[in-house]
């Protein structure tokens, strides 16, 4: 079942959902490297993880899914969220160098399907980063988190999922040791927390970060579907149109 997307603001904007955000940002923010000039596209609800990619990125676009529902973002200038069917992105083949998916392969129906539809829009030698809850780890178990809902995976059955639809892993993160709760002391203790549950090695974390690379030749065919929808055409910018007789 997928978060609606007012839980998940409410959640990001509680003292735990701030520090989940930072300690996960600093992951994806590590993992994305530079990204200047590329096309970025957020999947789930990515946007609070995104805003480092405005300035630099050529395009950034954040796609919810319809049973989620969407926000605006960023707060100012032109909204960049799309509400759309995850397995039927409106895009055209190979159109985006970095997709970020959060609280999105959890909640997916059909995550096989959410996978192919990924390695489709993502171009030849893409980033993908995926961030879902560890299914042995204490945020699965909880559900006063967004965490705490869909399906979470381990990291042999996530790592299966990636190599099964032609994406390779190359770096895992494993982030927030600090307890699923919102008292005011696991809060101040955040940091302490992380950093004492690594010694420990991945069995205390919540969460599984992955950067992996799609590679070029897909590994399962899409499955044939009598419908698509219309794609847009390209993402290359327009160039202004000169209408006759029109002045200014």
């Amino acid at each position: 079942m997928a978060e609606d997307v007012r839980r998940l603001i409410e959640f990001y904007k509680s003292p735990l959902g701030r520090i989940a955000r930072a300690l996960i940002r600093e992951q994806i923010i590590e993992f994305s490297g530079n990204v200047r000039g590329l096309r970025v596209l957020g999947l789930g609800f990515a946007t609070p993880y995104m805003r480092f990619s405005l300035e630099t990125a050529e395009r950034v676009l954040a796609f919810m899914p319809a049973r989620q529902g969407s926000s605006a973002w960023p707060r100012e200038g032109p909204s960049h969220t799309v509400l759309c069917d995850p397995l039927e992105m409106p895009l055209t083949d190979s159109a985006v160098d970095l997709i970020i998916a959060v609280h999105a392969i959890e909640h997916a129906a059909d995550a096989p399907e959410l996978m192919r539809e990924i390695w489709r829009v993502a171009a030849p030698n893409a980033k993908l980063i995926v961030v879902v809850p560890r299914r042995r780890g204490l945020w699965a178990q909880r559900d006063n988190t967004p965490f705490g809902s869909g399906n979470p995976f381990s990291r042999p059955q996530l790592e299966k999922l990636l190599r099964d639809h032609s994406f390779i892993p190359e770096i895992w993160r494993d982030v927030l040791y600090v307890p699923p709760s919102q008292a005011s002391l696991v809060i101040k203790s955040a940091r302490f927390f992380e950093r004492t549950g690594r010694i420990f090695g991945p069995a205390l974390a919540g969460i599984s970060c992955v950067q992996a690379r799609k590679e070029l030749f897909p590994a399962i065919a899409r499955r044939k579907k009598t419908e698509r929808y219309v794609r847009v055409p390209a993402l290359s910018a327009q160039t202004a149109m000169e209408l006759p007789g029109f002045q200014i």
